[in-house]
């Protein structure tokens, strides 16, 4: 009688683990973060997770450098080359990130816009939020890639009716 439990146990216990490591593949940040990633991408912006987007998602964003969202973000070829497999290599492939999102934006994925969809638009306009790529407006564990509930801040400036709606 205890073999079968103790197999049970074990078998729960290896789908736990196997599901946080599923997980992790895109809200985290690779173990070894490549440095001009972080230097080019982090100067600007929250160095996102490369298994936040699709691989076709990144290459599209290398591609259009010159243009990224209404700046010109260009680099010399062999940081483009660099940085662009780098992002190929740990790029997501799971189902949350299947679909690409319009225009190549995580906040305008619909994992991002089911987990916020509570909050609502002015407090993405506050000035200590911004918007909503600024992730570490209200994500402490931003910079390692864990964006989970466990990890929250509440930002400067919300009503106290945006505090309650926080709590729910």
């Amino acid at each position: 009688m205890r073999r079968p439990l103790w197999q049970a146990t074990a078998c729960i216990l290896g789908l736990g683990l196997g599901l946080s490591g599923a997980h992790a593949d895109g809200t985290r940040m690779p173990a070894k973060v490549l440095p001009s990633y972080t230097a080019e991408c982090a100067a600007c912006h929250t160095a996102y997770p490369p298994g936040m987007l699709p691989a076709k998602s990144w290459q599209r964003i290398m591609k259009g450098l010159d243009q990224h969202y209404g700046s010109d973000a260009s680099l010399d070829a062999k940081t483009v080359a660099e940085i662009g497999q780098w992002l190929q290599t740990h790029a997501g492939t799971y189902k949350r990130v299947a679909e690409e999102p319009p225009q190549d934006r995580l906040t305008k994925s619909v994992w991002f816009e089911r987990k916020h969809r509570k909050i609502e638009p002015a407090v993405w306009q506050l000035p200590s939020v911004k918007s909503a790529a600024n992730c570490a407006a209200c994500h402490t564990g931003t910079e390692q890639g864990r964006f989970d509930d466990d990890h929250l801040q509440r930002p400067a400036g919300l009503s106290a009716r945006q505090s309650r709606a926080w709590n729910d």
